[in-house]
C-alpha cells in the first residue's frame, strides 16, 4: 500500500483535489469532500493502472512527508 498526499481545495461550487508526488496530471472534482476524495482516489488508481509504478515519484526513500499552503503578497500591475 502506498500513501499519497492529496491537496483538496474548497470552492464556492464544490471541491477540487489533486495528488502530489505523482508524475503527470491527475485532478478530480466533487460536490462534497467525501465525493471528491472518492473521485481522486479513483483517478489515482486509473493513473497508476495506466502508467504503472513509474508514475510515482522515483525517490521512494524520500517520500513527501507534509504539504503546506503558503501565501505571498505580490504587487500586480
Amino acid at each position: 500500500m502506498t500513501a499519497v498526499k492529496i491537496v483538496v481545495e474548497k470552492h464556492p461550487d464544490g471541491y477540487v483535489a489533486y495528488p502530489i508526488g505523482l508524475n503527470g496530471a491527475c485532478v478530480a472534482q466533487g460536490d462534497t469532500f467525501e465525493q471528491v476524495m472518492a473521485e481522486v482516489k479513483s483517478a489515482i488508481r486509473f493513473h497508476l493502472d495506466t502508467f504503472g509504478k513509474d508514475a510515482l515519484l522515483p525517490d521512494a526513500d524520500s517520500p513527501i512527508m507534509e504539504a503546506f499552503i503558503a501565501e505571498a503578497s505580490l504587487a500586480v500591475s
